[in-house]
């Protein structure tokens, strides 16, 4: 099941700061996380499912990506984005 609109305001108002800053790093991480778990809940029931596996390794090399970004550009967001969401670096 995909994030419901009420899931992206909450994670915009918590990773944004601002309301319509929906495009910053950080909110995109965490959009991304939850769009990932969801989908990881989809794979363990649907095992054979090969194009939603694309998908979603598609999704966690494109936060890997952000992440490292926010890693070089602002190391102490990094490590805030890190703890709340419950990631491991």
């Amino acid at each position: 099941m995909a994030v419901t609109k009420e899931d992206k305001k909450a994670l915009v108002a918590k990773f944004g700061g601002a309301d319509k800053n929906t495009g910053s790093a950080p909110v995109q991480v965490a959009i991304l996380t939850s769009e990932i778990e969801n989908l990881k809940n989809h794979l363990e029931t649907h095992k054979k499912d090969n194009h939603s596996r694309r998908g979603i390794l598609a999704m966690v090399a494109k936060r890997r990506k952000m992440l490292a970004y926010i890693k070089r550009t602002n190391p102490t967001e990094y490590t805030k984005v890190i703890t709340e969401l419950g990631l491991r670096k």
